[in-house]
């Protein structure tokens, strides 16, 4: 099939499902806050608790990856997603969700083939800039500090 650049586009513009951006983007920011403010609850149970400032938010993270991982195994968080969009990828739900997803899809072709080498394909890239990102801050952080 030899087709244009020009009826390539027309015609991926009929085959995609239309959009509604007024649904979307207000869906999102809802369900994002949603999720925001279960993590505001959890950190504020944590300082109740009598937690330290560093110490509740890192036991917050913990528990909105846990929750997270244990709903995409469920595979609610993936139904919840069709209609959040974005709103559940932003937060740390979405990392863990990108984590938890492709191990799932792997799982039948072992532990260490499947699960374990197919657990970081999305997030993989993600971890590999922020680490390369941080040392590069680093280095130019600890340079200006010399000068």
């Amino acid at each position: 099939m030899n087709i244009s650049n020009q009826e390539y586009g027309e015609l991926a513009k009929r085959r995609s499902p239309a959009s509604s951006m007024y649904k979307t983007i207000p869906m999102a920011f809802v369900i994002g806050g949603i999720i925001c403010c279960i993590g505001e609850g959890f950190l504020n149970m944590y300082r109740a608790f009598g937690l330290a400032e560093e110490q509740a938010g890192m036991w917050t993270s913990i528990t909105l990856i846990f929750i997270s991982a244990l709903l995409t195994g469920m595979k609610v968080y993936d139904r919840m997603a069709q209609h959040a969009g974005a709103g559940t990828l932003v937060p740390i739900t979405g990392f863990a969700n990108s984590v938890v997803s492709p191990a799932l899809d792997f799982k039948s072709e072992g532990y260490v083939l499947g699960l374990g080498a197919k657990m970081f394909v999305i997030a993989g890239p993600v971890i590999v800039y922020g680490i390369s990102a941080s040392i590069i801050y680093g280095i130019i952080y600890y340079l200006i500090k010399m000068i």
